[in-house]
């Protein structure tokens, strides 16, 4: 029997993406609650996973050669997990290809710009003393729209991101997409980009990765106390 993945999460979408994943490939995990509204990730023990005092990290004891291997960072755990387990990557080197490549972009594009967009949105006018500042909250909520107008040319032709495939880029998509009213878009300009979002959505792998800890998602602009663990600058 396959010993559980240690899962270190909080229900955020970059967490969602190895819930969800965790999920669609069946594998075992137990929860370990990452609470970055008190400052979880900074304590001495996940620095040791994830230096970078940022959640989702893994421990899989069946790691390769069979020796535990600790993993941070979202997108290397879905390529990991990918790997593991022959799910979710394509079939040929050219799947391959185009899956990294859309997970790259979700990465180094969508992820980073829709986060600014959150923050400029609804949290930094809410700090103390407010931050509303309109060049920040134009810039990344109009990078944010040009990159869903990317998606949605890239699925004019296709199911799924990769192609004809449902893949881990999608996972790692889907989780920033799915907060799209919150970053201020519109998806009536985007119709192909809205059926895969209701495609995905209807996954059961989707939906039991989402609800993980989902009640503990809170207002977290309201939350003053959150904020000097959320935006800490060390």
């Amino acid at each position: 029997m396959t010993a559980p993945i240690e899962l270190y999460f909080w229900p955020t979408p970059n967490g969602w993406k190895v819930s969800i994943a965790l999920e669609e490939m069946g594998l075992p995990y137990n929860l370990n609650l990452i609470n970055i509204a008190k400052g979880d990730q900074f304590a001495p023990d996940f620095l040791k996973l994830s230096p970078n005092n940022r959640m989702p990290a893994i421990v899989d004891p069946d790691g390769p050669g069979g020796a535990p291997i600790s993993i941070f960072e979202s997108g290397a755990i879905l390529q990991y997990l990918a790997r593991k387990t022959g799910r979710f990557y394509g079939e040929t080197e050219r799947d391959r290809i185009e899956v990294d490549q859309w997970l790259m972009w979700q990465m180094g594009g969508l992820g980073p710009m829709a986060g600014q967009a959150h923050h400029f949105l609804k949290y930094a006018p809410a700090m103390e003393p407010p931050n509303d500042l309109p060049y920040a909250k134009d810039r990344y909520r109009t990078e944010t729209g040009r990159l869903y107008g990317v998606l949605n040319k890239r699925l004019a032709d296709r199911t799924y991101v990769a192609g004809d495939f449902y893949s881990i880029a999608d996972m790692a998509i889907w989780g920033w997409a799915s907060l799209w009213e919150g970053q201020q878009q519109t998806l009536d300009d985007k119709p192909h980009f809205a059926a895969w979002l209701t495609r995905v959505s209807d996954r059961p792998g989707v939906q039991a990765g989402r609800a993980l800890a989902a009640e503990l998602r809170s207002n977290l602009q309201a939350d003053k106390k959150s904020h000097s663990h959320l935006f800490k600058r060390s």
